[in-house]
C-alpha cells in the first residue's frame, strides 16, 4: 500500500515492514456515479497507442519534486519510465513479461528467473545475472526498503543465485503467493550493480547518477524545477516515441489545471476531481478516467478511546451518505467500496472469481441513522467527549473528508473535532513512535496499491503488530483472521489462497478497521494532439510513456 501525502520515508517503512507480506486499445467499461448531476464513467486502463514520433512532451508532477528515481526510496510517476522491472503489470492489471521473459515457480518453494537475452542498461553494457541478484538483495536484506515485505520467505542463506548464464534461482522457506506480482513493481525493478554500488548514497538524487533498462535515459534534474529525460533507442520493448519527456513539478491543483487548459504542459495524472467540468470543456486536451486501487478512508489511531470501539467505527460507517460523498468529494469520479481492497486489485488474478464473489457477499456501504444511533448507544462510550479526526493542511479531498464526517457524527449523536497538521506533523502520525497519535482518535487518509494482489493492504491493519500489522494501533486481534491471511499467502493453489483471503475478509470488513468512504478512480489529462499512455493505476509500476506518441 501507498498513501499519499504523506513523507516518502513513511511510506517505505510501512511497506518494509509487511511480513506477510506495446499498449493497444483497451476494453472500457462503464461505472455508474449514483448521483444524477454526473454522467456515468467510462473507464479506460489505456489509450492506443501513439502512431507518430513526438520530439518532445512537458508532464507535471502534481505529487511535486522527488526526493529520489530509485524504486522504493520515493514513489513517482519519473521511475517507472526509467527502471523497467522483471515483469511488468499490465493496464488492466494482468501481469506480462519484463526484463525476464519468464520468471515463475517450479515448484512450491523454488522460483526460476529467466533473463530476457540481449537486454542492456542504457550505457549499453548487458543486464547480467549477478545485476539481477543485486538489485533483488537490496530488499532482501534491507529491513527498511520499502519492499522488503516481498521477499520475507526468501531463504536467508544463499536464497538468492546465479543457475544459469541467464539465469537466477530464488530459494523460499514456504510458498508465497505475493512473490511473482511485487516483481511487477519496484520490488522486481533492475538496477546496474557496478553504478549503483560507485553511487552509494547519491544514487538516483539530483546530485547523483542511476543506471536502468528502462524506455527512457535520464539526462538531467534541476531541483526545484524539472526532470529531463530522453528516449533510449536501444530498449529491448522498441524505442519510445516521444524522444524527450520533461517533467515539471506543480503541486498546486489551481495552477495546474490552468497549465494544462493553457496547453503549457500536454499531461498529468492524479489531477483534481473538483476540475472535472472545466477539463469537461476544455479545446485543448481530454479528461480520461482509469480503474483504480486507490481509496479514500479514515481510521483508528490509538488502543483506548471511542475511535477503538468498532461500534461506533460501524455507527459512522453507517451515517454517512457514500453518494453524497463521491458526489461532493469526487465530483463523480469513484464509486461505493466495502472494504479495504478495491476490486481492480484482483481483476488480473486467476482466480478473480472467488475475490469478487466474497466481495459481493460483504454488506454494501449504507445509510442506517437509527442502526447508527441504536450502536452508539451500545459502545457505552462518553458522547459528551468530542473525536478528534486527522487531516492533511491544504488538502482539499481531506478537508472535505472531514466536514462529512463531522456532519454525519452530529446526526447521531457524536461529536468530531478536526485536526489539521502541517506535513512533518501529519506524517509523524505513521512513525512508530505514537506520542503523535495520543491526542487525536482517527486519522484520514487516501490509498493504493500499485502492483496486483489483494494482501498488501488489509494485513497492515487486521495482523499483530510483529507480524506486519504496523497499522494496527487498537490492538485488534483475530485468530481467524491472521490464519486465514497467512493462508492466503502461503497455499501455492490459486483459489484455496482466495478462499482462504475471502474468510479471514469476512471476519475482519465488519469491524471497519477502516472506514472505507469511496474508491477513486485514476484521473489523466493528456493533450489532443497524444496518445498512447497507460491511464490505470498500473501507471505507478509501468513504463506509461512507452507507447506515448502523437496520433
Amino acid at each position: 500500500m501507498r498513501i499519499r501525502g504523506k513523507a516518502a520515508a513513511v511510506v517505505a517503512a510501512a511497506a518494509a515492514l509487511v511480513l506477510l507480506a506495446g499498449c493497444t486499445p483497451r476494453d472500457t467499461e462503464t461505472s455508474p456515479t449514483g448521483d444524477a448531476t454526473f454522467a456515468p464513467v467510462e473507464l479506460v486502463d489505456a489509450l492506443p497507442a501513439g502512431t507518430t514520433e513526438v520530439d518532445e512532451v512537458t508532464w507535471a508532477l502534481v505529487e511535486g519534486e522527488p526526493r529520489s528515481l530509485v524504486p522504493g526510496a520515493d514513489y513517482n510517476f519519473v521511475q517507472p519510465n526509467l527502471c523497467t522491472s522483471l515483469l511488468t503489470v499490465q493496464p488492466d492489471f494482468s501481469v506480462a513479461a519484463g526484463i525476464a521473459e519468464n520468471a515463475d515457480w517450479v515448484d512450491p518453494v523454488t522460483f526460476v528467473i529467466d533473463i530476457r537475452p540481449g537486454v542492456t542498461f542504457w550505457d549499453g553494457s548487458p543486464v547480467t545475472p549477478d545485476d539481477v541478484v543485486y538489485s533483488l538483495e537490496r530488499h532482501h536484506r534491507d529491513i527498511t526498503s520499502a519492499f522488503y515485505g516481498a521477499f520475507v520467505l526468501v531463504a536467508p542463506e544463499n536464497g538468492i543465485e546465479v543457475t544459469g548464464d541467464n539465469q537466477v534461482t530464488v530459494h523460499f522457506v514456504a510458498p508465497d503467493t505475493t512473490f511473482r506480482d511485487a516483481l511487477t513493481g519496484g520490488a522486481g525493478a533492475v538496477l546496474s550493480k557496478a553504478v549503483s554500488e560507485a553511487q552509494g548514497d547519491a544514487l538516483g538524487t539530483s546530485g547523483g547518477e542511476l543506471m536502468c533498462a528502462g524506455p527512457y535515459k535520464l539526462e538531467s534534474w534541476t531541483p526545484g524545477s524539472e526532470i529531463v529525460t530522453v528516449a533510449n533507442e536501444d530498449y529491448w520493448d522498441g524505442a519510445p516515441l516521444v524522444k524527450k519527456l520533461t517533467y515539471k513539478f506543480i503541486p498546486d491543483g489551481t495552477t495546474l489545471t490552468n497549465a494544462l487548459l493553457e496547453g503549457e504542459v500536454d499531461g498529468a495524472f492524479n489531477v483534481a476531481p473538483a476540475s472535472r467540468d472545466a477539463f469537461a470543456s476544455s479545446t485543448s486536451g481530454q479528461l480520461v478516467i482509469g480503474p483504480s486501487t486507490a481509496s479514500f478512508s479514515f481510521g483508528p489511531t490509538r488502543e483506548t478511546g471511542a475511535g477503538a470501539n468498532p461500534k461506533i467505527r460501524q455507527a459512522l460507517s453507517l451515517a454517512i451518505d457514500r453518494e453524497q460523498y463521491i458526489a461532493t468529494v469526487l465530483h463523480g469520479l469513484g464509486q461505493p467500496q466495502s472494504t479495504f481492497v478495491a476490486p481492480f486489485s484482483w481483476s488480473g488474478a486467476a482466480a478473480a472469481d472467488v475475490y469478487q464473489a466474497g466481495y459481493d457477499a460483504l454488506e454494501a456501504p449504507h445509510v442506517d441513522l437509527d442502526a447508527a444511533k441504536k450502536l452508539v448507544e451500545e459502545s457505552g462510550e462518553d458522547t459528551s467527549v468530542p473525536l478528534r479526526l486527522a487531516i492533511p493542511a491544504g488538502n482539499k479531498e481531506l478537508s472535505q473528508t472531514a466536514a462529512i464526517v463531522q456532519s454525519a457524527a452530529s446526526q447521531i449523536g457524536l461529536a468530531i473535532e478536526i485536526d489539521e497538521r502541517q506535513a512533518a506533523d501529519f506524517a509523524a502520525i505513521f512513525l512508530p513512535d505514537p506520542g503523535p497519535r495520543e491526542s487525536i482518535d482517527f486519522v484520514a487518509t487516501t490509498g493504493y496499491t500499485e502492483t496486483p494482489g489483494v494482501l498488501t493492504y488489509p494485513q497492515l491493519f487486521v495482523l499483530p503488530p510483529d507480524q506486519g500489522g504496523i497499522f494496527n494501533w487498537t490492538g485488534y486481534a483475530n485468530a481467524d483472521v491472521t490464519a486465514g491471511v497467512q493462508a492466503a499467502r502461503t497455499t501455492p493453489d490459486a483459489d484455496g489462497a482466495a478462499e482462504a483471503y475471502v474468510g479471514a475478509q469476512e471476519v475482519f470488513a465488519p469491524d471497519q478497521l477502516q472506514v472505507t468512504l469511496a474508491g477513486s478512480y485514476h484521473t489523466t489529462f493528456l493533450g489532443n494532439d497524444l496518445t498512447g499512455v497507460v491511464t490505470s493505476v498500473a501507471a505507478y509500476a509501468s513504463p506509461w510513456a512507452l507507447r506515448l506518441g502523437g496520433k
